[in-house]
């Protein structure tokens, strides 16, 4: 992400998706790919598509659409800098996680022992395990947002530890970056495989994936579930954050960002119902072990209150026999009614857990039930690791390219200086996340710091590459890179002579010998000093071009001085404001 060394080659600009906030679960499937398709295929082309063409980060990019739109990219490294603030608190519990996942046993596996050492803690005992750890052990939450509390020093360490880790991983710039986010996309993968193998192989794991694929169509009149899928493909996909952007301005002007953008989109959601496949089979054990565990309690109390045989009541005979010792024993029954819990498989499975409490409360109970959970706990917040640094990588470049783009702090300042300054200011804002109350703030900037502000400013580029950059051309500008026209404008032809790519006056320019305009025959040169000449390079291919577009009454030599600011203006595929 550094400079404006367009001779990197640092990858794809494939983005890297974010922990998601939900699963793709029975209804919500269909409104998950009703999005995909609606929205997030057509804005991650169109925001690949602007940073390769316009060869800048968000800010400049929107700035050379138009000045008007600058705000635009500072909106979007705005949110991006929200975003990076509480994010990588993620990356500090999932070292918290992974440094206690070689005890044994596991410390959320079992209640801590009270001050007299006579019994378990009575709030653990009320709760479980899993969750006294996570409130009481790693947040040490306060009971209300007033009561800030101190610093934790442990989760202080481990947040310092994961903006080191980011800013090591970004330190040499792009070629780095690639090759890091090649690492933490892939290897999570493998994790996936295997916890799949292992969840399938779990008692109950059926009833999590009858659960995930039974369809709840009632779920589609609910305007919740359409806004979830919607922010679940803005997340997944990074739209809107300005890293898109980022990453695909160092793209080959003659990438291929609409096959990309097709084959990211499929393989982002692939990979979602993927990974939801192996959560809810590891949520259908968790669920099903709550389950039987409570049917198993519920047998115990009344076996010792009746003194019933043992073996006569099993969870296939459990409601009859509660029926027959209610209309026995009236009143000893009546007595036991407060004791005796309403065992559901379909309450537990209902009782759906997202965003963290997904990641460190579901996961940490089912796996504390495994065999070897010490294994599969190192694995999975590895994996986790993985994709929390992944993500961060995306999120700080799309903070650092705009900046390394400013000719007023990218001249003056190296690049591991611009980027230790961003990394640390995160790290010292973040520091309230680690405070007693500091999950209540995760909350709030999750809720509210990138939601509907990203909607916004995917509405304004949206209109502002089709009605002030102009949609005839911004097919152009697709045309020149991809050599075709997007497909959704089948009436105009995608090849022949009537397309006029890479001829108007003043366009982006491109870095010399890198935009090849229908054949090769015209070269628009993007020089630091900003010149608005254009060359031209004579090849077969040019010349059958320049042929045709003869025998439309176009002579490239004066094209330039012929085209007047009021016809520019007239005509919306070559206006520039």
């Amino acid at each position: 992400m550094w400079g404006r060394s367009r001779d990197e080659q640092p990858h794809t600009g494939e983005p890297v998706p974010p922990i998601p906030e939900s699963v793709p679960a029975g209804g919500f499937l269909i409104p998950y790919l009703i999005m995909l398709i609606a929205e997030g295929m057509p804005l991650l082309y169109l925001e690949l598509a602007v940073g390769q063409r316009m060869r800048q980060g968000s800010i400049g990019a929107w700035k050379m659409i138009s000045p008007y739109l600058c705000g635009v990219g500072v909106a979007s490294v705005v949110v991006s800098f929200f975003l990076s603030m509480y994010y990588n608190v993620i990356n500090a519990w999932a070292f918290w996680y992974l440094f206690h996942s070689f005890q044994d046993p596991l410390p959320w596996a079992t209640c801590p022992l009270n001050s007299n050492r006579t019994g378990y803690e009575e709030e653990c005992e009320r709760t479980s395990s899993t969750q006294y750890f996570w409130y009481r052990q790693t947040l040490n939450i306060s009971p209300s947002l007033e009561a800030s509390g101190s610093v934790q020093w442990e989760q202080a360490l481990c947040l310092t530890l994961a903006w080191l880790v980011v800013y090591l991983c970004i330190l040499r710039g792009t070629a780095s970056t690639g090759k890091v986010v090649y690492v933490t996309a892939s290897l999570p993968y493998c994790v996936l495989i295997i916890y799949l193998i292992r969840g399938l192989t779990l008692h109950g794991a059926v009833n999590g994936l009858f659960y995930m694929f039974t369809p709840k169509l009632e779920q589609l009149s609910n305007p919740k579930a359409w806004i979830s899928a919607a922010t679940q493909i803005f997340f997944s996909l990074g739209l809107g954050f300005g890293s898109l952007i980022a990453f695909a301005s160092y793209n080959e002007p003659s990438n291929n960002c609409e096959r990309h953008a097709i084959i990211v989109s499929l393989i982002n959601s692939t990979t979602s119902i993927f990974a939801s496949i192996v959560t809810f089979s590891i949520y259908g054990f968790k669920a099903t072990f709550n389950y039987e565990s409570c049917i198993n309690k519920v047998i115990l109390l009344l076996l010792n209150a009746f003194d019933l045989e043992e073996g006569s009541l099993t969870a296939d005979n459990l409601s009859e026999k509660k029926d027959y010792l209610m209309a026995t024993y009236p009143q000893e029954y009546a007595q036991l009614v407060p004791q005796i819990k309403n065992c559901s498989l379909e309450a537990e499975l209902d009782t759906a857990v997202q965003g963290t409490g997904l990641a460190f409360i579901v996961y940490s109970e089912a796996i504390k039930n495994m065999e070897v959970p010490q294994l599969y706990s190192v694995l999975y917040f590895f994996m986790l690791l993985m994709l929390g640094i992944g993500s961060m990588l995306g999120n700080t470049a799309a903070i650092l390219t705009p900046l390394t783009d400013s000719r007023v702090i990218g001249a003056r300042f190296p690049k591991e200086v611009i980027s230790g300054v961003v990394c640390f200011i995160n790290c010292v804002i973040g520091l309230i996340f680690t405070m007693e109350a500091g999950n209540y703030w995760f909350d709030i900037f999750n809720d509210y710091a990138a939601t509907l502000s990203l909607l916004l400013i995917v509405l304004v580029e949206t209109i502002a590459v089709c009605y002030i950059y102009g949609i005839r051309r911004f097919e152009k500008d697709l045309y020149t890179m991809i050599g075709r026209k997007p497909n959704w404008n089948l009436a105009i032809p995608s090849v022949g002579c009537h397309t006029g790519a890479a001829g108007d006056e003043g366009l982006p320019r491109l870095r010399p010998r890198g935009d090849w305009a229908a054949g090769g025959s015209v070269h628009h040169v993007h020089t630091p000093g900003g010149t608005n000449d254009f060359y031209k390079e004579e090849t077969e291919e040019g010349k059958s071009f320049n042929s045709c577009m003869n025998a439309d009454s176009w002579i490239w030599e004066d094209l330039t001085p012929v085209i007047s600011d009021r016809a520019l203006l007239e005509d919306s595929s070559n206006h520039y404001l």
